[in-house]
């Protein structure tokens, strides 16, 4: 059985930058480390969807995934941490966050 989590987080506004980030997610780009610490999370499936320079990510993860276990093991893993300071180049903080985040859980609110 999965679990479904949807986040949000905004890009920069610039045509260029926002290029840029997509040529990194494109298919087979991000970095082999990235993906496997992704999978070693529990994470089975991913995906990001962008509107304007609004993202959408929408993670389906199994019984073995823990939020706070993949942030340690992000915060233990240097690679990961090159790449989460990569992306900062193109990703702004939403105006109701704490300083420092990025990815914000969304509520859901309606289900059919």
């Amino acid at each position: 059985m999965t679990k479904r989590y949807c986040y949000a987080c905004d890009l920069k506004e610039d045509a260029k930058l926002i290029a840029e980030y997509k040529a990194y997610h494109a298919e087979g780009k991000a970095w082999p480390e990235i993906t496997k610490s992704i999978k070693d999370a529990g994470i089975v499936d991913m995906q990001i969807y962008l509107t304007g320079n609004r993202m959408f990510m929408i993670m389906e993860v199994d019984e073995t995934f823990d939020a706070e276990k993949k942030a340690k093991m992000d915060a233990d893993n240097t690679r990961v941490q090159e790449w989460e300071n990569l992306m900062w180049n193109y990703q702004q903080e939403l105006p109701w966050t704490k300083d420092g985040e990025k990815w914000i859980e969304l509520e859901q609110i309606f289900q059919l």
